[in-house]
Formats: structure tokens, C-alpha cells, sequence
């Protein structure tokens, strides 16, 4: 490997530990949480007057998500479904106004992962490339945190 390789992969090793994160328990199954999460419209709305297009539980088709009163538009791929375990959007499109770069989501990855901890379910989710020094990262860490707690509440 080249010297300039490993310094790209070692970077790229080091923005992923940024990502943003947020991990919960639940006393749900896997199975539970799973069906729960596929269904976006359920758990990532009621805060910003979101509005949904699309199926959010095919492999590899689209949906389209906006908030905000157009502030906040994003169109994701379901690009991996691994049953009781992950689950992982494609952020293909992505139109945040309030931003200088408002393409700044486009190319990031929204994952949940799912993990049986002795008598519990462990969910992880990350928005791969959502690192704090994108000026989007405060807001948006901010907004999932509160989705995110909301799911977890519900999830109990």
C-alpha cells in the first residue's frame, strides 16, 4: 500500500469515529425494533411538519423526506437490509437550504444496527459523514438527537 493510500485511509478511518452517533436499549426484540425502524414515517416525524414520498422498506428503492416547510429535503436509497440487524439508507439527493453547501447530506449514510445485549436490544445509529466539522452538524445532531430520544421513549 502507498504511503499516500494509508494516509486516506487512515483519515477516512478517523472522520468515521466523528460520524454522528446515538445508541439506545430497549426491552423490544430485534424483530420489534426492526419492523419499528423500517417504518420511517412512524418514528422520524412529529417535530418538523415532515412530509414522506415513497416506501421506506424496499431494498433499493427511493423515498423522498422533507421538513421544515421545505427547509430540509433529502431523497434515500434503502441500500442494505440484513433482518433483525441493519438497516441503511443512501442519502442519494439532498437540498438543505439553510446551508452554504445545501448538498452537504448527499453521499452520507443514515444506519441503524441492532444487537441482542443479554436481556436487551442494543440500537446504534449513525449518519456516516454527518461529522462535526460540517456546518450542517450542529443542527442535524441536534434534530436526530431528538428524533432519536423520542424512538427510544416509544421503544422503551
Amino acid at each position: 500500500m502507498k504511503n499516500q493510500d494509508l494516509k486516506e485511509l487512515t483519515k477516512d478511518q478517523h472522520s468515521r469515529s466523528l460520524d454522528f452517533t446515538f445508541t439506545f436499549e430497549s426491552s423490544k426484540s430485534p424483530n420489534e425494533i426492526f419492523e419499528t425502524l423500517l417504518d420511517a414515517r412512524g418514528w422520524w416525524s412529529g417535530l418538523y411538519s415532515e412530509k414522506f414520498k415513497g416506501s421506506t422498506d424496499k431494498l433499493n428503492e427511493d423515498f423522498t423526506f422533507n421538513a421544515g416547510g421545505g427547509a430540509h429535503y433529502t431523497k434515500q436509497r434503502l441500500t442494505e437490509l440484513v433482518p433483525d440487524k441493519k438497516i441503511v439508507w443512501l442519502v442519494v439527493e439532498s437540498n438543505l437550504n439553510f446551508l452554504k453547501d445545501p448538498e452537504e447530506w448527499t453521499g452520507t449514510k443514515i444506519c441503524f444496527d441492532i444487537s441482542k445485549k443479554e436481556n436487551k436490544t442494543e440500537v446504534r445509529f449513525t449518519h456516516e459523514g454527518l461529522v462535526p466539522n460540517l456546518e450542517a452538524y450542529d443542527g442535524c445532531a441536534n434534530a436526530w438527537t431528538k428524533y432519536l430520544q423520542k424512538l427510544s421513549g416509544n421503544l422503551g
